[in-house]
């Protein structure tokens, strides 16, 4: 179930999440993963977002750079940079928009999960 859409364009009023594109980066994220992918990763490394069991809340989200995807995976492009979500993570995520936040905490990635029930003050697991 491999497929591919343009997010370059799209902004995060306009997402409607599909089986196709169950989530949404901000320009903001886009920037941040190319930066990290030069920063730690290797040139032609894809982005894997899912989501594992652990966490305070039950699930956390976990990014990997990965080289290719898999099988079953669900591939996006937002801007140049590729998403790779397997299809059990894409169920947890649908409708989830990634954005990229600077504050007095620091630099990270937030999650804008519709599918959370609980979340934990860290922002990195949820129920």
């Amino acid at each position: 179930m491999s497929e591919e859409t343009t997010g370059g364009s799209a902004s995060e009023g306009d997402f409607a999440a599909s089986d196709e594109k169950p989530i949404f980066l901000t320009a903001k994220a886009v920037e941040a993963v190319k930066h990290a992918i030069k920063e730690e990763g290797q040139a032609g490394d894809s982005l894997r977002v899912s989501v594992v069991g652990g966490g305070c809340s039950g699930y956390q989200y976990n990014l990997d750079f990965e080289k290719s995807p898999r099988a079953d995976d669900v591939t996006l492009d937002f801007g140049g940079v590729q998403i790779l979500l397997d299809p059990i993570s894409a169920g947890y995520l649908r409708g989830t928009v990634i954005d990229f936040v600077s504050g007095l905490n620091g630099n990270g990635f937030k999650f804008d999960n519709p599918n959370a029930k609980r979340t934990c003050g860290c922002g990195s697991s949820f129920s």
